[in-house]
């Protein structure tokens, strides 16, 4: 605890008196001890934070409902390549060589985000028809020179634009592959 320390003769009286200093001296220790019980208590009594994942949700495939046909204006391909780059189309892959000059490339991340909420944007403002609404639907299309990084990170583009209708579709079709060539079919 704090101490007082008085220096001088014992009575402080007569002729030799010498003016005395008081020094104080506080004793930390009890502190400290306050101080590392804290932090244990707190390191104890937090919980820490759990990994989590992201829920997906598979239709039914027993029940085959009708629905109305899906507009080309109204779908975003990704393409998902390697080396981290990721082609996309604004629509589906036509056969014409119109769909080649269409198809663009970006990163993954900050990039891929804008694209999507570009594309969102311009879903939103097209004209309605019928009873559909006027979300955007984006399908992903791993190839075969993709990583699983890739298509995690695209997956997490959809939860951060908060795309409500995606589809994650393994397999290219013959004019996407005569679209893409030896852009991301080529393993360099």
């Amino acid at each position: 605890m704090a101490a007082i320390e008085v220096p001088g003769n014992a009575h402080g009286t007569g002729p030799g008196r010498v003016r005395s200093r008081i020094s104080t001296r506080v004793d930390m220790t009890p502190m400290v001890d306050l101080g590392f019980l804290l932090i244990t208590f707190f390191m104890l009594a937090t919980t820490m934070s759990k990994p989590t994942s992201m829920s997906v949700f598979f239709p039914d495939k027993t029940v085959i409902t009708d629905t109305e046909p899906i507009r080309a204006s109204g779908v975003l391909t990704l393409f998902l390549g390697g080396h981290n780059q990721v082609y996309y189309l604004d629509g589906i892959a036509a056969t014409d060589d119109r769909a080649s000059s269409a198809l663009k490339t970006t990163q993954p991340g900050f990039e891929l985000r804008n694209v999507i909420f570009t594309a969102q944007k311009r879903v939103a403002a097209l004209p309605r028809t019928g009873t559909g609404d006027r979300s955007l639907i984006v399908v992903i299309k791993p190839t075969a020179v993709s990583s699983y990084k890739n298509m995690v990170d695209a997956m997490d583009e959809m939860a951060i634009t908060k795309s409500r209708r995606y589809a994650l579709v393994d397999q290219l079709t013959e004019a996407e592959t005569k679209l893409l060539g030896d852009r991301i079919l080529d393993k360099k």
